[in-house]
Order: structure tokens, then sequence, then C-alpha cells
């Protein structure tokens, strides 16, 4: 079983990725989308989404990192992609999922899943344009408005090229409502050869457990679930193994909190840098009833040093 950590736009940045790969149970990780759209971007483009490729293209807890495209032109993609594998990518990962209506807009993300022939198209040219060693997959949807073109999408995917596919099983129209239609990966994986990956809804060890009945696959990938709950991935590698499961508490979860802290402080500005803990706090609530009563504590609070006070942390005269 491998469990994957989503790529996340403005969530799951390189300092997100630190902290919760740092926690165990993730196998690989992806960079939030790199768009493309009509020319060669530059290495420092990539390095700005995906500055692990400075370090190997690892996280510091030596989590592996993929470089993920999005974008509809297959020669501009390819070009993209070839270098990034220069640039350490170890494997290119093609977004078909994404559903901002700015980005589907633009034919980006999902809105590819109405042009089955031009997703194997794509994958077909990024394939060509990296080396053979470097495996090229995919994540998509069961389809924009309707997931009856979702296997014609999917063979369309595996006979470009792709050496997985997850699937995010609910419709680009659906969003995030639940629930997740986990029916409609065994469907999936019976037309293709390729391993395909579980994605969507799965919040918990239990959901994990119902997913991997009704799906019939042993490979997931974990979004917002393993950013509310850190040691989500943790708690199904034990559970998988046969071992005891113990939960993180949040007395366990308060460093990862100051840590992340401080990164944010550090490489963002001071206007972005309580937003980004906001964000990461409210998502928390869901889990933890002690990250409710923070999350109400710093709302409104703008001033960095008031925030960190609230956290037990102090800043450096460097941060």
């Amino acid at each position: 079983m491998q469990i994957a950590l989503a790529p996340m736009e403005g969530l799951v940045d390189n300092i997100l990725r630190d902290v919760l790969t740092r926690v165990g149970g993730i196998d690989w990780c992806v960079t939030e989308f790199i768009r493309v759209n009509d020319r060669l971007l530059t290495p420092a483009y990539f390095h700005k989404l995906g500055p692990e490729l400075l370090t190997g293209a690892r996280t510091a807890a030596g989590v592996p990192l993929r470089v993920q495209l999005l974008g509809s032109d297959p020669v501009c993609l390819a070009e993209n992609a070839a270098l990034a594998c220069e640039l350490g990518s170890e494997v290119i990962d093609l977004n078909f999922g994404c559903p901002a209506k700015t980005v589907n807009k633009s034919r980006g993300g999902a809105v590819l899943l109405k042009e089955p022939e031009l997703l194997n198209e794509i994958v077909e040219h990024v394939r060509r344009a990296v080396p053979k060693y470097i495996p090229v997959t995919a994540k998509m949807r069961l389809g924009f408005d309707s997931p009856d073109g979702a296997l014609v999408c999917a063979t369309a995917l595996a006979e470009g090229g792709a050496a997985h596919i997850v699937v995010h099983a609910r419709t680009k129209v659906d969003g995030y409502k639940p629930p997740a239609h986990w029916e409609w990966i065994p469907r999936v994986q019976e037309v293709v050869k390729v391993p395909v990956f579980a994605n969507g809804d799965i919040w918990s060890v239990e959901d994990w457990r119902r997913c991997r009945e009704i799906s019939g696959v042993e490979d997931i990938m974990l979004g917002r679930g393993l950013v509310s709950r850190p040691d989500l991935a943790r708690q199904i590698a034990a559970a998988r193994a046969g071992e005891e499961v113990t939960e993180m508490s949040w007395a366990d979860l308060q460093p990862m909190l100051q840590d992340f802290w401080l990164q944010v402080v550090d490489q963002l500005t001071p206007r972005q840098a309580p937003g980004r803990l906001k964000q990461w706090l409210a998502m928390l609530t869901r889990n933890y009833p002690e990250a409710v009563e923070l999350f109400s504590a710093v709302r409104r609070e703008t001033d960095l040093d008031a925030v960190g006070h609230l956290l037990g942390v102090q800043r450096t005269e460097a941060a």
C-alpha cells in the first residue's frame, strides 16, 4: 500500500508538506499544480512551488516530492515536464482534476475530462519527452458533470502512458460535497492495467477501511483528511500492518504548530502569515476541540508577535 499526500493549491505548500511528512506514514507528496500556458517556465518558478527540488526532490523527512503540471497544450506541457526532470523531479504528475472555475475557464484541470482524446495526447507527449525511467502519472475526477465518461478518460490516460491514476471519486460539479463515490473506483480499475489510487472523503481509519472495502484498491491519496488529522497516514499505515493505532493528541500537535508558524513567518510576508496559520487551524477544528478555541483567539489577530504569543513561541531577530 502507498499513501500519498494530495496536492492542494494554496494550502499544502512546502511548509505544510515539511511539517506533515515528518509525522510519518506518507510515502510521497506532490507540488501544488504548476500552471503551464504557452511558454517554457523558468527554473526559478519551479523552485518557488517546489523548493524541495533543491534538496534532491525530498522533504526534510526524506519523503519524495513529485512535480505536478496543469495545462492543455501537449507540446508545452511536454517541454516543461522535461525541464522539471532536469531539475530533479523523479516523477511527473498531470492534473486533470482541479475543479476551480478560473482554472477550468482557461482550459485546465477537470474541464479536460470532456476531451478524452486530448488527455491521451497530453500524456503521450509528456511520456515521450521525459526519460524512460521517469514515471508519468495522472490525477482525475470521475468527470465534469457526470461520471458517465470516467472509464473512457481513465483508459485514455492509461493508454497514453500513465504509470498510475489517482481518482478523486467525485465529478467537477460535485466539488467537495459528500459523499465520494468510491464504488466507481473498481470500475476504473477494471478497465486499466495500471494501479489506481482512491482519493476523496477519507477522514479517519474507519473511512479508509470502508473505502478499501468498496473500492477494492490498496493505494490511497489523502488531502483534507490528512491536513485536519496530521497523523492520519500514520494511523492508516499502522492499521494496515495490524499494529495498535494511537492518535496524536493536541499536546503532540503543539510543536508542529509552532514550527509551522516560525516557517510561515520566515517565508511569507507579515500580511500573509496570519492567514496561512488560520487556514490550517480552521481545518484542525474538525478533530481538535482545542483548535476551536485557538482559532477563535487568533481569528482577528494580525500582529505577528501576538500570534506567536498565543502559540507559545517567540520570534528571533533572524525571523
